[in-house]
């Protein structure tokens, strides 16, 4: 089976810039190379054959990067002309796939899931969008899942500092780019506040706990966090 991953990696990084000032947050230096170079490791490592980057943020230091340290993969790059959101710019990388189903994985977090894993549950569930799910104890950063046994997801929760542990979205999905495409009527959205969380019930969403290594580099504390552990 041919696979086709978007990575998002357009983010200008703003939590970020004391510690890793004039870098978008991909190509962060992670234990001497870019999280980038783990990220696109990962997707090789899982069978990907081709990458779309969808990049804003100085595009064109990753456009080099790529060139440079990874010319031999089967790559493209989708430039926004203006920041579109994540929802807007996985709209525009995903008119670029061939492929029905297409994995998309954030450029500033590291979750090594079993991708073979994940296209079975969407298959199985035929489900529209299928997401790596992760088990956090204090997620104060991130909002967390409500989901029944099947794994169909029924909300989105809002961040709030006084849950405990969660459920948390992993940043790793599996998408059908047809339905995802189907009745856009905005060009510039987020994906998490003015897609997913919108009328939750009513999609074919459902995730898939794994227990594997998660390590978002949004914040300076987790970035630091990273060039150890990884």
């Amino acid at each position: 089976m041919n696979k086709e991953a978007i990575i998002l990696a357009g983010g200008f990084g703003t939590r970020l810039k004391d510690t890793v000032p004039d870098l978008p947050k991909c190509l962060a230096p992670v234990k001497g190379q870019p999280l980038l170079y783990y990220i696109i490791t990962y997707l090789l490592d899982s069978g990907v054959d081709k990458i779309i980057f969808s990049l804003f943020y100085k595009s064109e230091l990753v456009i080099k990067y790529i060139k440079d340290e990874f010319s031999f993969i089967n790559y493209e790059f989708v430039i926004e002309e203006s920041a579109l959101g994540t929802g807007g710019a996985l709209a525009l990388a995903l008119n670029k796939s061939k492929n029905n189903n297409v994995v998309v994985i954030n450029g500033d977090s590291i979750f090594k899931i079993d991708l073979d894993n994940l296209f079975q549950f969407h298959n199985e569930k035929n489900a529209s969008f299928s997401i790596g799910l992760k088990k956090m104890i204090n997620p104060i950063r991130y909002g967390t899942v409500t989901m029944q046994e099947s794994g169909k997801i029924l909300n989105f929760n809002e961040k709030d500092q006084f849950i405990r542990d969660g459920i948390i979205n992993g940043g790793v999905y599996i998408i059908n780019k047809n339905i995802f495409l189907q009745n856009l009527n905005l060009s510039t959205f987020s994906l998490e506040t003015d897609y997913l969380m919108i009328d939750t019930v009513n999609k074919n969403i459902y995730g898939k706990i794994f227990e594997n290594y998660f390590i978002d580099i949004g914040i300076p504390a987790d970035y630091l966090k990273a060039n150890l552990e990884l």
